[in-house]
Formats: C-alpha cells, structure tokens, sequence
C-alpha cells in the first residue's frame, strides 16, 4: 500500500512539473516574443532551404522523369548508385576529389592559425590593423573575378608570370593547361583568397586568453615566441579541432565553383571533380541525368557523414574537443 501511494505521488508530482513548465514555457515566449521572433527567421530559412529540399532524395532511387513527378516515376532502387560504383569515372572522380581537398587541407588550414598567432602578437595597432585590412579584403573578391586574374597572369603571351619566367630564359608556359600545376593554382590562389578572413575567428578565441598569463610568463622569462606556443596556441587549439572536423566531413566537396571555371580541355583529367561531374550530367548535359546525378550526390553527402562522425569521435577521444 506504501509503495502503491509513493507512486501515485510521484506520477502526481511529474504532472504539476509538466504543467508548470509548459506555463513557464509560454510566458517566457510572451514576454520575450521579440526576440522568438528573431529566432523564427533562420530555422524558417533552415526549414524551407536546406530540409525541404531533401524531399528531393527520393529521386535518387527512382526512374525520374518530369511528366510523371516524383511519386509517378518507376522506383528502381539502388540501380543509380550501382552504376556509379562500377563506371570508369569512380576512382577516377575519388581520387581527384579527395586529394584536392586534402592537399588544399594540409596547405591552407594551418595558415590562419600562423597569421592570427602573429597579428596577435603585433604590439603597433596601426600595424596590426593595415595587415589585417590587406589579407581580408581578398575574401570580399568574386570566385568569377579571382579565376579571371588568374587566366589574365598565366595567359602564355601577355600574362605577366611568362613574361618573368622569359627574364630567367624559359619560354611561355600554358599554365593553365597544365595539368601538373592545376591543384597548385587552385590551392594557392584560394590560400591567399581565404586565409584572411579565415584568421578572424582564431582572433576572437585569442580574446578569451587572460592577460594575466601573459603577465606572470614575462615575470618568469618567457619570450614572445614561448608564450605564443604555451599560452596563445592551447587556447584556440579546441576552435581548430572543431574546425578541422567540419573539413574532413567536407572532403569529397570542394569548391565546384571555382573548379569549374579552371577547367579546360587540357587538365580535365585532374581537375574534374564530383561536384562538376554532378552538375555536367545532372544540368548541363544534352539529356540531363535527374536521377544519376541525385545518386552521386547523395552518395558523397552520406560518406561525408560518416568521416564527420568519425573525425569528431577521434577527436573527442584524442583532443578533448569535439562537435558534440
């Protein structure tokens, strides 16, 4: 009977919390309404942008065709991503995807921390502020723009770079064409597009670190060189993990449109990459492929889920940082 009443009790006293938190729960949205609205805007934009449009899968494992709709069109199964695995572009869309974009990962992510780490430790501001303003003001030039500065400086006649390599005696070089520079040119350029603006948010986990470590490391001896490595470099170490994990996670995207626009007839071998594939057979092709493309889409957005899970379990197991 003693147990019988304790339990009444308990469902009796989980109820009055369930009430009292839903009233507490509304009356926080009616005195703060302002600020729920606020918050409405983006998980609208989320909800209608990035999860609608996910209805859209289903095509993957159909026989799509415009007249009969989505739900009209024949299911098929995993026919599309069969297809995919075993055609000759496979390895060869692998391959150049992920070493693009690991050797774009290797060369460009350390960068911002190097350039965040020094302008953090600039004593003259005017300094501090005119570095600043020349390697952000890269990231605010169009991709369009970028790649046509590119053309403009390795143009074979006119271009700038074979007019010094014709001082030092060599002669024009297609740089461009040339398949072997292709992944220099595209990581390099987006090196010193990116690594400005990159640097900010190292700059602002850098504004957290106490001033009074620095105090007590220059009481005690401690170079500039010394408290960067021992102070400043711990501190934004979890934003890097957090960083580097949303890069693996990425590694079979890079940037489609860029890639796109540096592709020629002569490094097209290198340089097409999933993204311009999908989009070549999905859109730009004489009979486009819905159903083949969504399947190479889906397929690389499901194994990027699996390296983004991957990444963040070593990284909670090694680092002590992690997504969640």
């Amino acid at each position: 009977m003693t147990t019988l009443n304790a339990e009444r009790a308990a469902a009796t006293h989980k109820r009055e919390r369930a009430a009292k938190s839903s009233v507490g729960l509304g009356l926080r949205i009616r005195r703060n309404w302002q600020l729920y609205a606020m918050l409405a805007v983006p998980l609208i934009w989320l909800a209608v942008f990035a999860y609608w449009p996910m209805y859209g899968v289903i095509i993957a494992f159909k026989e799509y065709n415009v007249v009969s709709g989505i739900w009209g069109s024949p299911w098929v199964g995993l026919k599309y991503f069969e297809r995919f695995v075993e055609s000759y572009q496979f390895w060869r869309l692998i391959r150049n995807t992920v070493f693009l974009h690991v050797y774009e990962l290797v060369a460009t992510f350390p960068l911002p921390i190097v350039l965040a780490l020094c302008l953090n430790a600039v004593r003259r501001k005017w300094f501090s502020r005119a570095a600043q303003l020349i390697t952000y003001a890269p990231h605010f030039i169009s991709t369009v723009v970028v790649v046509g500065l590119l053309v403009v400086l390795t143009n074979p006649n006119t271009g700038v770079t074979n007019q010094l390599l014709g001082l030092f005696g060599f002669g024009p070089v297609d740089l461009m064409g040339d398949s072997g520079l292709f992944r220099h040119l595209y990581v390099w350029s987006g090196a010193w597009q990116t690594m400005g603006f990159s640097a900010i948010i190292y700059l602002a986990a850098l504004t957290s670190v106490p001033p009074e470590l620095h105090e007590a490391a220059i009481v005690d001896g401690a170079s500039r060189l010394r408290r960067m490595w021992h102070i400043d470099l711990p501190a934004i170490v979890p934003v890097a993990v957090i960083l580097l994990i949303l890069d693996i996670g990425r590694i079979l995207s890079v940037g489609f449109e860029k890639v796109l626009l540096m592709q020629n007839n002569l490094n097209l071998d290198v340089a097409e990459v999933i993204d311009t594939y999908v989009y070549k057979i999905g859109l730009a092709s004489a009979v486009p492929q819905f159903s083949y493309a969504t399947a190479i889409g889906l397929f690389r957005s499901v194994i990027g889920l699996v390296l983004l899970v991957l990444a963040n379990t070593f990284a909670r197991r090694f680092a002590r940082s992690s997504l969640w």
